[in-house]
């Protein structure tokens, strides 16, 4: 294919849209409709306002740029090449294959430059509000006059679908409340889904959507034409008041002369014919992969975002020596550092709560941990979705976040769903520990946050209380049942439900401490009693199971239970010992860690041999794995009812009765 054409000639969004339509053609899989539609807006955008270093992906004062419309992932791995990431040519040729650089859909920790994994729509959105906020609190918290150590923008490309998703209803509407002005979100306005043109079911009125949000809306960009896209970014970075919405119209597939415009450029390769046609049309005469010398060279961003690292750390020099101690704090917590002396401060919390002995609800327990370690933790910043009352997420230095950008409280108002992927947000972001609560029971509409929490590895904190039938009254709707054995199955996740006060500080110090993946936290509205241990017991909570207590002789029955089902177990352990059966109770708070302990201690809580029965007001499924098929499983494969707590234990068969009779009649 002939060269001729001065490659300073071209415009460099063509790049992309070059390698776009070939990656996708090797792969013979994948998106090209919007990389090619989005390339002027990413050309400008990358190329004159983006604030990053190649070589350094992970730099605090560098921009945030988030993919919403994930499954356009060429366009960003086209970027990230382009501006000289450590992302080959031969990584691009790889899109979509095991083990790439470059799989289908952005996913962090794969791609150097990637943010956050991206590819259920509007999720992306949710992520970057909680990045933007997350920018607003630090700067707040951090900065001083003079020094603007925090001072970035979050930019995020999105699409038809993720405005149609529900999430972005929810999350777009805290944001406009918010006013995070530092946010600039691109709508990709080309009329087009994998169904075809949207007229059938997508009609509303975007940019008076957003305009009744409290955003500053800027319609009618045509998404093709440079200078328009970069006179509305300037537009939008002018306002200090409010978040942007820039409404670009673009054609799908802009350079592909055959198929732009329509459905059929959005999710499938070209063909050979059509490559070659938009070859043509744009004036491309390279070889599938090939992008001449100048046009990266017009596109290297490596020197500038060298300098610009640079003159952000000299900044912050400056600031660390007028403000050492603020600088050091900023550091350890955008680390994600605990303070020097976490372990002795978890040790005194627990002596205190084994001084006290108190039989409290555990929500009410988790309550009192957050009270005991967000003092010493100011990274810690709390919320509930319409739910503060009864979450007991709150503590006594709990601060709403406000519009003005201070505060360590979220009030999230009735958006599950939002709440979690902005935790992710600000996860991701750094800086902070954030957790959100609801009730167990709707996780439900929390669920797929939660499931990108655990694929993304993210130190994201979820508080469940109201964590069985034990609510009582409110009935089936709010008495989860499902819920517990189904967030014990996302890899990654670990899912604590613990009996008394002293679990449940120390679930919380091992939500707060881990660093691989995010945390589920259930907690009771009913009472639970204190159990008293002694040292070595107590360290072993953190091992996820373990013997709470052995009955004198030599156990005939190991009975396993978590939360509120503890105390039946301990009472049916005394029954039994009456009647000259041994058996040991096991509280399993955390079946995932459990499960990640060697062979010896695994045994060593549950010796072979011997019958096992668990106990948990929940499906039982997930326990056969612990009790065998010679063993039992006291649990509810069914919906509940409405009545009182103490009612609906006894009418299901969570009673000392039932519990010694089971064990009787496997011995």
């Amino acid at each position: 294919m002939s060269t001729s054409v001065s490659a300073s000639a071209l415009p460099l969004s063509n790049a992309i849209r070059a390698l776009a339509m070939d990656a996708v053609q090797k792969a013979n899989s994948g998106h090209p409709g919007a990389p090619m539609g989005m390339a002027d807006i990413a050309e400008v955008l990358w190329h004159r306002h983006l604030r990053h270093n190649p070589a350094n992906p992970h730099w605090a004062g560098r921009d945030r740029f988030v993919l919403s419309n994930g499954h356009a992932s060429m366009l960003l791995y086209s970027l990230l090449h382009l501006t000289g990431y450590d992302v080959s040519l031969d990584d691009l040729k790889q899109f979509r294959q095991l083990h790439s650089k470059t799989p289908g859909h952005p996913e962090i920790g794969y791609t150097p430059g990637v943010e956050t994994t991206t590819g259920p729509l509007g999720q992306g959105i949710a992520n970057a509000v909680g990045m933007a906020l997350a920018e607003k609190l630090l700067a707040n918290e951090f900065n001083r006059p003079g020094h603007e150590i925090v001072n970035h923008y979050t930019y995020v490309f999105l699409g038809d679908g993720c405005l149609m998703e529900g999430i972005s209803h929810e999350v777009c509407s805290l944001a406009g409340t918010w006013g995070l002005s530092k946010l600039i979100v691109f709508w990709d306005d080309n009329g087009i889904s994998i169904d075809g043109h949207v007229e059938g079911w997508f009609t509303e009125n975007i940019p008076e959507r957003f305009q009744a949000y409290g955003w500053q809306v800027i319609s009618s960009v045509d998404g093709h034409n440079p200078a328009a896209i970069d006179a509305a970014i300037g537009q939008a970075q002018a306002d200090t008041q409010r978040p942007t919405l820039i409404c670009c119209k673009t054609v799908i597939g802009k350079g592909a002369p055959n198929k732009q415009g329509g459905h059929d450029v959005h999710g499938a390769p070209l063909g050979d014919a059509e490559i070659a046609a938009a070859r043509v049309a744009l004036g491309w005469p390279y070889a599938p992969f090939e992008v001449p010398a100048e046009v990266y060279a017009a596109w290297d961003a490596k020197k500038t975002g060298a300098e610009s690292e640079a003159a952000w750390q000299q900044g912050f020099a400056v600031y660390a020596r007028a403000h050492p101690e603020l600088a050091a704090e900023f550091t350890r917590r955008m680390a994600g550092d605990l303070p020097a002396d976490w372990e002795a401060h978890v040790a005194a919390v627990l002596e205190k709560l084994n001084d006290k002995a108190e039989t409290i609800a555990t929500r009410k327990a988790s309550q009192n941990s957050i009270e005991a370690f967000a003092p010493k933790l100011p990274e810690l910043l709390g919320g509930s979705a319409d739910l503060t009352g009864s979450n007991l997420t709150n503590w006594s230095g709990s601060k709403a976040v406000t519009r003005a950008g201070h505060g360590n409280y979220i009030h999230y108002g009735v958006r599950e769903f939002g709440m979690a992927a902005i935790v992710n947000g600000l996860t991701l972001h750094g800086g902070f520990i954030p957790y959100g609560g609801t009730f167990l029971m709707f996780s439900e509409y929390a669920r797929n946050a939660l499931r990108m929490a655990a694929l993304m590895k993210q130190r994201s904190i979820f508080v469940f209380t109201h964590d069985s039938i034990g609510l009582g009254e409110d009935g089936p709707t709010h008495q989860p049942v499902e819920q517990l054995a189904t967030l014990r199955l996302i890899p990654h996740m670990e899912t604590w439900r613990p009996c008394d006060t002293v679990e449940t500080a120390i679930a919380w110090a091992a939500a707060i401490e881990r660093r691989d993946g995010p945390t589920c936290l259930a907690f009771s509205r009913q009472n639970l009693p204190f159990v008293k241990r002694d040292t070595a017991t107590q360290a072993a909570i953190r091992r996820g199971g373990y013997v709470l207590s052995e009955a004198a002789g030599t156990p005939q029955a190991v009975l396993i239970a978590t939360g509120s089902e503890i105390d039946l177990a301990l009472k049916a352990q005394a029954q039994l010992a009456t009647e000259g059966i041994a058996v040991r109770v096991v509280s399993m708070p955390c079946t995932n860690r459990f499960d990640h302990q060697d062979d010896a201690y695994r045994a060593s809580v549950l010796p072979q041999g011997i019958v096992r029965v668990a106990i948990e007001a929940g499906v039982t499924d997930g326990w056969y794995k612990y009790v065998g098929l010679e063993g039992a499983v006291i649990g509810l494969d069914r919906f509940g009812e409405s009545a009182p707590a103490g009612a609906l234990f006894k009418a299901f068969g969570f009673t000392v009765e039932h519990v010694v009779a089971t064990v009787k009649g496997l011995i």
